[in-house]
């Protein structure tokens, strides 16, 4: 980072703190990304919504997103009755992620704020965060019409993606659940290798595919460019029969839980 990029960067961090300390509790907060570093895809105007009664828990979280470039506008509200209260001078709601902690959604309080989100929102997608990720909440989320499920143990990099995936349209949920369910279902596809066709480095890649980490991440773990990620996953897809993430997270679950019963047995 140029010397006057990194003091226009360091004065807008000030501004930013400078701002949210000058708004109230109650009231929603904003961090913006520099223009010139906001993707394509999205507006100037577009923003993503923080939902979360906890004062603490959402401005880190908003913070959290901000410093890893999102690329977008963050609003955090205490409620819906907030947003609707500042909505007509915020822009284009483009997502809203609601953080509902440890709670659960068999509280029939926490299912009537979801359901009127949704309602009120529509069609804006709703994705929700949750510190439980048990198949039972998993799929009781879901079935409220959510467009996602972000466990709170993923990296920040994987909440950043299953955000843009609910802008795209599409519906993140973790491969931990979809391995659990398979597991119930008691339907498992036949393997088409073993641990011992992948190399080393494929099979240091499956597994961070299976805990749900971007491609980002793992070139940053594994000293590796993007690019090189991207060529290995391909192979791996290959060699599991896999159309995409999802599937090589499962079959590659799947061969390393058979690998440590077999170990078991020695």
């Amino acid at each position: 980072m140029a010397r006057s990029d990194r003091a226009d960067f360091d004065d807008q961090a000030i501004d930013i703190f400078r701002a949210r300390n000058a708004v109230g509790s109650d009231q929603e907060t904003e961090i913006r990304v520099p223009v010139d570093r906001r993707p394509q895809q999205y507006a100037a105007s577009d923003y993503v919504a923080i939902f979360d009664k906890r004062n603490l828990d959402r401005e880190c979280l908003a913070n959290s997103l901000h410093s890893h470039r999102i690329g977008i506008n963050i609003f955090t509200f205490s409620g819906l009755a907030s947003w609707q209260q500042s909505k007509a001078n915020l822009g284009t709601l483009r997502a809203s992620l609601v953080n509902i902690g440890s709670k659960s959604v068999s509280d029939p309080g926490l299912r009537d704020e979801i359901t009127q989100l949704l309602t009120t929102l529509e069609p804006v997608p709703v994705v929700v965060l949750s510190d439980n990720q048990t198949l039972e909440h998993v799929l009781d989320v879901i079935d409220l019409g959510v467009h996602g499920f972000i466990p709170s143990s993923v990296d920040i990099d994987v909440c950043i993606e299953a955000i843009g995936l609910a802008i795209a349209g599409g519906q993140f949920v973790p491969a931990s659940s979809i391995l659990a369910m398979r597991g119930l279902l008691g339907s498992y596809p036949q393997k088409f290798c073993s641990r011992d066709a992948f190399t080393v480095r494929q099979a240091a890649i499956a597994e961070a595919l299976r805990r749900g980490k971007a491609n980002k991440m793992i070139a940053r773990e594994l000293n590796l460019c993007e690019s090189t990620v991207k060529v290995h996953i391909r192979n791996i897809m290959k060699k599991l029969g896999a159309t995409n993430r999802t599937e090589v997270a499962c079959k590659f679950g799947e061969i390393m839980s058979d690998d440590a019963y077999q170990n078991s047995r020695m």
